[in-house]
């Protein structure tokens, strides 16, 4: 079990790795002069890039979660509302990296109004997300 832990934690922390710098790219490209074609395409493929790497480490973060929750058992049974908050912080963290895709398809096409300054606050999230999701594991309140 503590492989499955450990491995866990690794794909999670690079997983967060990809949601925190993903957004910030978001800022450089609606800080782009108009005319900066080749930095404009360079922000854009280093985002895409990043999202589908970003997405693949998602898959064995999550899997192993619930391996942990499922076939381990952690966090099951009476005295474990902790998971519960975890599970809705996990499927808000699943919201956010969503939404940063459709975020990049907006950016790429030129459809996003989003400012510099929103996507500053927006790169933020993950931040508060991947704290309460620590909080609730290590220190269990509930």
């Amino acid at each position: 079990m503590l492989w499955i832990k450990a491995l866990h934690i690794v794909f999670v922390a690079s997983w967060f790795a990809g949601l925190f710098y993903l957004p910030r790219i978001f800022v450089n490209l609606a800080l782009v002069a108009p005319g900066s074609v080749a930095e404009r395409a360079r922000l854009l493929l280093m985002a895409r890039k990043l999202l589908r790497f970003t997405t693949l480490l998602s898959i064995p973060a999550l899997a192993l979660g619930a391996w942990l929750w499922l076939g381990y058992g952690i966090g099951r049974g009476p005295g474990n509302g902790w998971m519960h908050a975890k599970l809705a912080v996990v499927l808000l963290v699943i919201g956010y990296h969503h939404a940063c895709g459709v975020l990049l398809r907006k950016l790429a096409d030129g459809s996003s109004r989003r400012s510099p300054r929103w996507l500053r606050c927006f790169n933020e999230v993950p931040v508060l997300l991947l704290l309460a999701a620590v909080l609730l594991a290590v220190v269990k309140p509930f």
